[in-house]
């Protein structure tokens, strides 16, 4: 196996494999996105509980699971660039935490939103409100301090400690509404083997998931193959697909 990932360890393989995962990727979201979304505002049945509010969901939800997704694939590219050294990781770190922190954001911001008429406030200091905003103020530590530095190899040896070390925030607002009193619900979707929701809401729900998904990854390869020209713009391959001599 290791054999077979050896060459996308090499830059400008990395980089024009990327180019061709985009339009599957931008495809699959499109479509996805556009029947899941339908469903989940047109369709699904509104909360005996909540009403026509309980369609933000579709969007929380899927936005928080991606915000700690995408931080959990940071600290792991951390890990690789620390004890492998390896310069992609880092520049991968450097691609995700900007869309890491756009879903964090949105995961916030629509939280809120929900927040307002279910419990009558924008805003409360409950437990995992409050591990979720920290996990925003992480993704724009790792970027500040990838910027902080010319050198991108110094840069992206600070920014893979901080992900590494912050990955310990992920736990705490996955098991925040089991280990604190908190006003923020229980599990639903996490629960396998019976779910605390219908099929018409959760076959949506599945599918903004799998759709937002592949909206990270596609933006994800788009930022990805520009911080590789950022970091190796000397290269002869790099200068040859600037000036044209070379497609991807």
């Amino acid at each position: 196996m290791w054999k077979w990932l050896h060459p996308y360890a090499n830059p400008e393989v990395c980089y024009h494999f990327s180019g061709k995962l985009i339009p599957w990727f931008a495809i699959a979201s499109a479509i996805l996105l556009t029947i899941g979304l339908s469903m989940s505002l047109l369709f699904s049945p509104a909360d005996y509980q909540q009403g026509e509010s309980v369609r933000i969901f579709y969007l929380h939800v899927p936005a928080a699971m991606l915000s700690m997704g995408i931080y959990l694939a940071m600290a792991i590219a951390a890990l690789s660039a620390l004890v492998w050294q390896l310069k992609l990781a880092e520049s991968s770190i450097a691609a995700l935490a900007p869309i890491g922190a756009t879903f964090t954001a949105i995961a916030l911001l629509t939280g809120s939103a929900w927040g307002k008429p279910m419990w009558g406030t924008w805003w409360i200091w409950d437990a995992r409100l409050t591990s979720e905003l920290i996990l925003l103020f992480l993704y724009l530590g790792v970027i500040a301090l990838y910027n902080a530095f010319e050198d991108k190899s110094l840069a992206g040896k600070a920014a893979s400690v901080l992900a590494l070390v912050g990955v310990v925030n992920l736990p705490i607002i996955h098991y925040s509404v089991e280990w604190w009193n908190t006003l923020h619900q229980g599990a639903t979707v996490s629960k396998f083997e019976k779910p605390s929701m219908s099929v018409e809401m959760l076959r949506p729900f599945l599918i903004n998931l799998l759709g937002f998904s592949f909206l990270v990854g596609a933006l994800a390869c788009m930022r990805f193959r520009t911080e590789i020209i950022a970091r190796n713009s000397m290269r002869p391959w790099v200068k040859a697909l600037i000036t044209g001599k070379e497609t991807n």
